[in-house]
């Protein structure tokens, strides 16, 4: 019989687990402690539980905590893993240093369904939801783990097509139990989801990342099939309720700006495509009811897709005039690029594919 992951389970769900197995329940919350505090490797690490409940524990779990199973390292410091799934597919995470600073940019699904044109990783399509154990073995197994101030939901898939996973990962990450992040630590992306954004957005308070790209709804649905589902109108109507341009923004204490949640827009810059005149205007106007910041991107090339980039002195253009429009907007420094590991270049297809035929050579000497 194989044996069940501990990592992935809620403090509850592990002292429903002891009880299960005769323990007192209160052995549920030394469990959650060993995982997410000491980050232990094996349930006989657990040294406080008895070794007749650690035997016990043994015979149906395991930790369940698994390694990268490959690393390539960037020139910038941007270092990516590949991680192995309970489902035997890949995913990559991408660990991106920047001096006092650690982001961890996450994966949550096999490849991704919304195939929006510039992206790599939706020319993989969908191979399947990542479970809360594989979202959180990307944290756990992390080699610079203890370095790690913010993560970002932006790597392989759609966070809301798979939100149920993802606010438990994230529930999981903000417990007093466990990590005990802030949520505002914590930033997730969004095509947007009609029903799934609001129900994020209702019960989490984590930062928020909507991916744009254009204002302009009908060249949108070109770049992101998801406009059809869920179109950017309704997404800010829906973003009103949440992030209001006039909402109060108490001053010069700990209840400081800085504090708040916040909603930021995505939009990777597209030579000739979506950085004209027309464009500028109707994405300051779009967003202009909206407490929010931008966040340009530059596009990285990807095969068979007839979109450029745009030059660096269009993307210093495109952030002046926003920014001198009312909307507070940055360039995102493009790391990693050297190893695929930037926006939008996320894919495992072919590594799983080498991976597989390495096993195989090996199994046949």
């Amino acid at each position: 019989m194989d044996k069940k992951p501990l990592i992935g389970h809620t403090e509850t769900e592990l002292k429903a687990i002891a009880k299960e197995l005769g323990m007192p329940a209160f052995t549920g919350g030394q469990i959650a402690r060993w995982l997410y505090v000491s980050h232990v490797e094996d349930i006989d690490g657990m040294t406080n539980i008895s070794k007749q409940n650690r035997e016990r524990l043994s015979e149906m779990y395991c930790v369940g905590s698994a390694a990268p199973v490959d690393c390539q390292r960037s020139k910038d410091g941007t270092v990516k893993y590949l991680f192995p799934t309970e489902s035997g597919k890949t995913v990559e995470t991408v660990f991106i240093p920047d001096g006092d600073r650690a982001t961890l940019c996450v994966s949550c699904q096999v490849g991704c369904k919304m195939n929006c044109l510039f992206c790599q990783t939706g020319k993989q399509g969908f191979e399947g939801q990542l479970t809360v154990r594989d979202i959180l073995n990307q944290i756990y197994a992390l080699p610079e783990r203890e370095r790690l101030t913010n993560i970002v939901f932006m790597g392989q898939g759609e966070p809301m097509d798979n939100l149920d996973n993802v606010l438990r990962a994230t529930e999981i990450l903000t417990a007093p139990y466990a990590y005990a992040w802030s949520p505002r630590r914590i930033t997730v992306s969004s095509v947007g989801i009609r029903g799934k954004l609001k129900r994020f957005l209702d019960e989490s308070e984590c930062h928020v990342a909507i991916s744009l790209h254009t204002p302009l709804p009908a060249q949108r649905e070109q770049l992101m099939p998801a406009e059809k589902g869920m179109g950017i109108m309704e997404i800010v109507t829906l973003l009103q309720d949440y992030f209001p341009a006039d909402r109060r923004v108490p001053r010069g204490g700990v209840e400081g700006a800085s504090h708040q949640r916040r909603l930021t827009f995505e939009y990777t810059v597209l030579g000739g495509t979506n950085d004209t005149p027309t464009h500028l205007k109707e994405l300051v106007k779009l967003l202009r009811p909206l407490d929010c910041r931008v966040n340009l991107i530059r596009f990285h090339q990807i095969p068979d897709v007839p979109l450029k980039g745009a030059a660096e002195k269009q993307m210093e253009h495109i952030c002046d005039y926003l920014n001198r429009n009312g909307i507070t907007t940055t360039i995102r420094a493009s790391r990693g690029q050297d190893i695929y590991a930037a926006c939008g270049l996320l894919n495992t297809k072919h590594k799983e594919e080498a991976l597989k035929a390495s096993e195989s050579k090996a199994s046949e000497k």
